[in-house]
């Protein structure tokens, strides 16, 4: 069964500093979807422990399976506009509307 659109919750403000989680998720999928973010039109990396995303600097927890993206503390450079796109391989994948988060 193909996805459909994701409920994607993104917070429109938060304070640097915080831990913020963004959720997405689609429940029609099957088999289940994964979840792919976006910040700005462009896909986040998944953090997998390694050197280059260290040196990326990156500050989030990207969790394909659940569709969660959490950031450990916020910065002002994660201002920006965020959707997520489910995909199971089946059908077109899904994308919900975007969200701007303001830090």
């Amino acid at each position: 069964v193909a996805p459909t659109t994701p409920v994607c919750e993104v917070p429109s403000s938060a304070m640097t500093g915080t831990v913020v989680q963004l959720s997405c998720k689609e429940t029609e999928g099957s088999p289940p979807s994964e979840y792919q973010w976006y910040k700005n039109g462009v896909a986040l990396l998944e953090k997998t422990g390694t050197g280059s995303a260290r040196a990326a600097n990156i500050t989030y927890t990207m969790n394909k399976k659940s569709g969660t993206l959490l950031f450990n503390t916020v910065s002002k450079n994660d201002t920006g506009e965020y959707f997520c796109e489910a995909s199971n391989g089946i059908g077109l994948s899904q994308k919900c509307s975007v969200k701007r988060m303001q830090v």
